[in-house]
């Protein structure tokens, strides 16, 4: 099914409804008075996270939604029947805002979580409501309020816990599928990665962590360039963001260097966040050369970049060096557990 991480829905919250005016009729009761019951509530409009949904393409094609309407009131001071309220079921992760506005309205990260984006409207008054002792036979009611109307946008966020994060043809989706069960597609070409991956990496007995694979970013991406700006905002839920670097790039003429900068570049564009989060340098492809050249070329990286955080030289193909980089990745996942709000 093809990855769909962003959708456009309207929502309508329930009308309340309609007060009632009636008056008393009983035998032996000549005064009865008024006994005309409210409306009832509008029902309202829930988004609910649920487990099991991995895409909002659901949404590309129902995009409206409306909760029921309250009943109106009626007679011997009976309120009307309450609509009922309407839950809409999203992938975990789904972050919500108001379209017209831009206006933030919540974040669905959690399996069960509800979140209320349109309210219902108030039931309106029966004439039982308006009695006084100069006003003994009202004949006013209210109609109910108008329901919330709402035009969302809602986009869907991976949740991983490490992100994979380089120029296309860097090697990131032959490192997922060294690493984890996923099997992204591997092309001699650029941006064979369309859409995002998830791969779970087990490193051990109830030891594992959650990687993702995002098209490859070029020069400019921030400003839309490429693929790679529909997808930067899953890596605003990582933890550790690993950088690939080729080491020996199929154009002699590209500077590894320079594409790291780029890539550094793009980031603190799209979010100064994202860009402050804990970044590996994964050095990339040693199988291609001679071990003392291989040697050689990482060290004129790692001396032009003055990259200070952890560095992992490794080959996706083969698989040297991917074993020490995950288990470095999970012992500083646990080290680091994710803070739980209280």
């Amino acid at each position: 099914m093809k990855f769909v991480d962003e959708a456009i829905v309207k929502v309508m919250a329930g009308h309340g409804g309609r007060g009632a005016v009636s008056f008393r009729r009983e035998k032996f009761v000549p005064f009865g008075g008024p006994d005309g019951g409210d409306g009832g509530l509008g029902g309202s409009v829930y988004l609910r996270a649920q487990e099991g949904i991995n895409t909002l393409v659901d949404y590309r094609i129902k995009r409206s939604f409306r909760a029921q309407n309250g009943e109106p009131g009626g007679g011997q001071d009976c309120s009307g029947k309450g609509g009922e309220d309407l839950y809409v079921p999203m992938p975990v992760g789904t972050v919500v805002f108001d379209d017209d506005t831009s206006e933030t309205l919540g974040d669905l990260s959690v399996a069960g979580q509800t979140l209320l984006v349109a309210r219902g409207g108030k039931g309106g008054w029966g004439n039982q409501r308006y009695k006084s002792s100069i006003n003994r036979t009202p004949r006013q009611n209210t109609p109910g309020l108008a329901g919330e109307t709402r035009k969302l946008r809602v986009e869907l966020r991976l949740l991983a816990d490490v992100g994979l994060l380089g120029l296309p043809n860097a090697g990131k989706s032959t490192l997922i599928r060294a690493v984890s069960a996923a099997r992204p597609k591997v092309a001699d070409y650029p941006f064979t990665t369309l859409h995002p991956q998830l791969g779970v990496v087990a490193v051990g007995p109830l030891r594992s962590f959650v990687m993702a694979d995002i098209p490859g970013l070029i020069e400019g991406a921030a400003e839309g360039a490429g693929l790679g700006i529909r997808f930067l905002k899953h890596l605003q839920r990582t933890r550790i963001l690993l950088h690939l670097v080729d080491i020996a790039p199929p154009d002699p003429d590209a500077d590894p260097v320079e594409g790291a900068r780029a890539i550094v570049g793009e980031l603190k564009k799209f979010s100064p966040e994202l860009a402050k989060k804990d970044r590996w340098l994964v050095l990339n492809k040693i199988d291609l050369m001679p071990e003392e050249d291989c040697e050689k070329r990482c060290s004129e990286i790692l001396r032009r970049l003055r990259f200070k955080g952890p560095v992992y030289r490794i080959s996706g193909v083969t698989g040297a060096g991917t074993r020490q980089l995950c288990q470095a990745v999970m012992n500083h996942l646990e080290q680091h557990p994710v803070a739980v709000a209280s």
